[in-house]
């Protein structure tokens, strides 16, 4: 406990790192009042009872909770960050897979300026298009008493305007974040909003328990300590590095000599993030989009509907998982270079021992990188389906999402990567880290550099 308050003191004696904490910790509150500003034309009362009467899962369930509970209360803020984080991942790949994307992002800052003003604007267009959808979604519900009759002539003109305004808002919060305060600012507001149905999730879970009768608190405990140990496990699985021996050759400059150092080159057990099992959840919600056309009410198309929304389904599990463990393949492949970085060494006369230079070296980081991807998408693939095991376990549906999957990943992700931060500070100033056994490793995976800007 003495360590715990002399490290806060000493972040707080860091102006630099105070003022960030402050900044951040102020545009978190300024997001989170805004997800509780309803659209103009909305009965909020009605509007809640319609959607716990319509139980809305599945993507729309995803999205409810990366806005925080704002895209079910038919907030300003309804759509979020995701506009921008789906425009962000799809120029991230246009930069891997179009060659004149390359070359932009190879140009330095202006390319990365550039890069960043066509994300921009690609959001406004995904954020209209999702406005609408989101309308529609409005008027699905079906219940009376949601819309005021007087406003109902301005409603579809000013809730497409108001949540692309709200969404550019909430980008311009992220951006802030990362310029002024602490962290990636995107993923702080993804992380906040998943934070802030925890609360509750958590109260209704002990509710249910405590309504079955005798034991109910020590089956909640019991869940909670597996709930922590999932989280050290992920970890675990987050910061897993294999570490490649690295010998740069001994030149001679002037009278000095440089070189001869050894260092390593880290190669992540988890290269790929959190996007294999976005990807993979994007891919299973496309099944339920059935139960919308004229073939819904055959026999086949209803198997179909009810396996791909019940998480805990076996099936659902199995194929979920298959699609973890390719996508992580693919993506990692899409990312990773084992060419660049063999080139990248021979230009700075680096070299693996034993291993000749050029083609061999490349050859070599791949099947390493292959060797330790194959378990990280296994485990990646059990963290993905963990929330359907404890459905099946008696864990409610909403709390049960934290026991793994995109929630948990972005969770520890961001806080790691946020205590990396402050750790640097720490260390810079020559004060103790946060840790006495090593230094803190930040996740640095594709869903914060994507966002970055």
């Amino acid at each position: 406990m003495k360590k715990l308050i002399q490290t806060l003191k000493n972040i707080w004696s860091i102006d630099e790192l105070k003022s960030k904490i402050v900044i951040t910790l102020a545009l978190i509150l300024v997001y989170r009042f805004g997800t509780h500003i309803v659209l103009p034309g909305i009965n909020p009362n009605a509007m809640e009872a319609a959607v716990k009467s319509a139980k809305s899962g599945g993507l729309l369930g995803l999205f409810d909770m990366f806005a925080g509970g704002a895209f079910s209360q038919a907030s300003i803020l309804a759509l979020g960050i995701m506009p921008y984080i789906s425009a962000s991942i799809f120029m991230q790949l246009m930069t891997i897979l179009v060659p004149q994307m390359q070359k932009i992002q190879k140009e330095g800052e202006s390319g990365r300026k550039k890069i960043n003003q066509w994300t921009r604007y690609l959001t406004v267009i995904v954020t209209a298009f999702q406005a609408s959808a989101y309308i529609g979604y409005l008027n699905s519900l079906g219940s009376e008493g949601v819309f005021i009759e007087s406003y109902q002539p301005y409603f579809v003109f000013s809730t497409v305007v108001l949540l692309t305004a709200g969404t550019l808002f909430v980008m311009w919060l992220g951006e802030k974040i990362q310029d002024k305060g602490l962290g990636n600012g995107t993923s702080i507001i993804i992380m906040v909003g998943i934070l802030a149905r925890l609360p509750q999730a958590a109260i209704q879970e002990f509710g249910a328990k405590q309504a079955k009768g005798g034991g109910g608190l020590l089956i909640f405990l019991i869940e909670i300590a597996i709930l922590i140990a999932v989280i050290m496990g992920l970890i675990v699985l987050v910061q897993g590095v294999r570490k490649i021996a690295i010998n740069y050759a001994k030149q001679i400059v002037g009278n000095r000599q440089v070189g001869g150092a050894r260092q390593f080159l880290p190669m992540k057990v988890n290269s790929a993030g959190v996007m294999p099992i976005i990807f993979a959840q994007a891919i299973m919600f496309l099944p339920t989009l059935i139960s919308f056309t004229g073939f819904r009410d055959s026999e086949s198309a209803g198997w179909i509907t009810r396996t791909f929304n019940d998480h805990s389904n076996g099936w659902y599990m199995i194929i979920y998982a298959v699609m973890v463990i390719g996508f992580t393949f693919l993506y990692t492949a899409l990312i990773f270079n084992p060419k660049q970085i063999a080139e990248d060494l021979k230009r700075n006369n680096g070299f693996i021992p034993g291993v000749k230079p050029g083609q061999p070296t490349a050859d070599y980081i791949g099947a390493i990188m292959d060797k330790i991807t194959l378990p990280g998408a296994i485990l990646l693939a059990v963290v993905g389906i963990l929330p359907g095991f404890a459905q099946k376990l008696g864990v409610t549906a909403q709390f049960s999402t934290f026991f793994g999957g995109t929630s948990l990943l972005i969770m520890v992700g961001v806080i790691l990567d946020t205590l990396q931060q402050i750790e640097t500070h720490l260390l810079m100033r020559q004060y103790d880290g946060l840790m006495k056994g090593g230094r803190i490793q930040g996740r640095q995976t594709t869903l914060s550099t994507a966002t970055q800007g």
